[in-house]
Formats: C-alpha cells, sequence, structure tokens
C-alpha cells in the first residue's frame, strides 16, 4: 500500500520535485552499496561519470547525461537540489514541465562538452587526467535561464530581497573568479557551459526562436518507445457536413492570447511574479500548459 502511494506521489509530483527525487535515489543506493559490500563509490559510478579524455567519453557517450545524476556527497548533493528547487519552481511558473527537464538535461550536455573540449584543447589541463560528476551545470543553467528571462523577478533571502539576475551574474562571475585557483576546475568549466546554454537559450526564446525544439522533439520520441499504446477499437464513422471554422477569427483569437501573454511576461519581468493578480497566475499557468 505504502509503495502504492510513493508511486502516485511521484507520479503527480512536478519535475522538479522527480528530479530530485532520482538524484536522491540514486545517491543513497550508491551510498548503501558501496558501504554493505565495502567498495569505493567510484567502482559503481565509473561508466556513468563523464571522463576527460577523449577515448573515455567516445566509448560512453551516455555519461554527458548520466553524470548529471551523481554526487560524491551529501552536501555537494544538497547544494544542488536546493537550487534546483528554488529556481526550479520560477521556471514553473512560466513553462511546462517538459521544459525544464529540457534546460536540466542540455545544461548537462552543453556544461559536458565545454568540460571535454577544455581539457582536450587547452595546454594547461594537458597532462590531466579526470572525471566529472554532479548536477551542478545542468542546475546553474536552470538558474541563468529564469535569471536572464526574467531578470528583475525578487527572490528573497531572509530578511532582504535581490533580483533573480544578480544571483545568476554572481555565481557565475564567482566561477570564472575561481577557475584559476580552483582544484575544482572540470565542475567550474562544467558551471560556466550551463551557464552559456542558459543565457542563449533565454534570450532566444525571448525572441520567440525555440533553439531547443529539436531536443524536445526527441524526448518525445524517446517518450513514445517506452509508452504502451492500446489499441482502440474500431469506431463506425459517419459522415456529416460542418461549416469550415473560420480561420480569422481562429487566428484572431490566438494572437489575442498571445498579447496577453507578453503583457503578463513583461509585468514579471518589471515588477516580479508576485505582482501578478490571480487571475493571471491562472491564465499563465494554463497558457503553460497547452
Amino acid at each position: 500500500m505504502a509503495s502504492n502511494s510513493l508511486a502516485y506521489q511521484f507520479k503527480t509530483a512536478s519535475i522538479t520535485v522527480k528530479l530530485i527525487a532520482i538524484n536522491t535515489v540514486i545517491f543513497l543506493l550508491v551510498s548503501l552499496i558501496a558501504f554493505f559490500f565495502q567498495i569505493q563509490p567510484g567502482y559503481l559510478t565509473q561508466w556513468f561519470v563523464l571522463p576527460s579524455d577523449m577515448v573515455g567519453f567516445l566509448t560512453q557517450p551516455w555519461a554527458f547525461i548520466s553524470y548529471a545524476f551523481l554526487h560524491f556527497g551529501f552536501f555537494h548533493l544538497l547544494f544542488n537540489m536546493l537550487l534546483l528547487y528554488w529556481f526550479g519552481n520560477f521556471i514553473l511558473n512560466l513553462f511546462s514541465g517538459k521544459r525544464l527537464l529540457t534546460i536540466y538535461l542540455l545544461g548537462a550536455i552543453f556544461g559536458g562538452l565545454l568540460y571535454v573540449l577544455s581539457y582536450n584543447l587547452f595546454p594547461v589541463f594537458e597532462d590531466s587526467r579526470a572525471y566529472l560528476l554532479g548536477a551542478s551545470g545542468a542546475v546553474t543553467a536552470i538558474m541563468v535561464f529564469i535569471g536572464t528571462y526574467t531578470p528583475n523577478t525578487p527572490f528573497r533571502i531572509f530578511t532582504f530581497t535581490i533580483k533573480l539576475w544578480q544571483i545568476a551574474l554572481f555565481f557565475f562571475l564567482l566561477d570564472l573568479v575561481r577557475l584559476p585557483t580552483s582544484d575544482n576546475e572540470g565542475g567550474l568549466l562544467a558551471h560556466i557551459g550551463g551557464a552559456i546554454f542558459g543565457y542563449i537559450y533565454a534570450i532566444q526564446l525571448s525572441k520567440g526562436n525555440d533553439i531547443a525544439k529539436w531536443f524536445t522533439d526527441v524526448m518525445d520520441w524517446v517518450s513514445d518507445l517506452f509508452t504502451s499504446r492500446k489499441k482502440k477499437p474500431f469506431k463506425t464513422v459517419h459522415r456529416t457536413t460542418r461549416a469550415k471554422p473560420d480561420s480569422s477569427k481562429a487566428k484572431s483569437t490566438a494572437t489575442d492570447k498571445q498579447k496577453k501573454i507578453d503583457a503578463i511576461l513583461d509585468k514579471i519581468g518589471k515588477s516580479g511574479y508576485d505582482s501578478l493578480t490571480k487571475a493571471e497566475k491562472d491564465f499563465l499557468f494554463k497558457a503553460g500548459k497547452e
């Protein structure tokens, strides 16, 4: 009964909660197996972390995504999941869960790409062999995306309030400053790669260009492969003569709806999400699910 309840809660949860749950369960499984069998966690995760050498990542290309679901310590996991929860919910106020998942996965991929390219192109990493794990690149992409798309949205920290663009810029500059002296340069490169993707994606999406549509199409295709489709019985269909819909009226309705969405997004950009009325929030939520 409890397992059915947990399965139902997971199924009905937001994509933010699902990502946090998946990351947490993987961390617990790796930690417990390593403890009970007295083996190093790296032995279990070696085929899922992202290696820096060319041969390594060519033999396990899935690692460009799988590394973003692995963490080396509790506080590493905790910090990433807190940021994912806070900034992921800002995105879900405006977009669908599929958009958030797209940003997470592509942020991980682009963070991994910058990491691999840097280790194979720049002389400073010539004699270095390393591997990458953690959701930081994906989470940074989410943080920078929403900080770019709705920069003036307020974020309350204890007794004072700052804007999303200030948080995103602070973390990005902090990574750049720490890069030359840090012993975690691979992780910082992943942050920077994810941030660059999040920024470009937000700018293009605000102009009406969804540069990640190809990726969502791939996700839909993969989802269809694992979704069992029940065959529907044949039905007798009777032809009826119906009046053709007025295309000009339909276009006008769609245009008015888009104008209303744009007006609400402008209001968020100027005064923050909390300035919206309940009707505006409900309208934006329904529009994001269509």
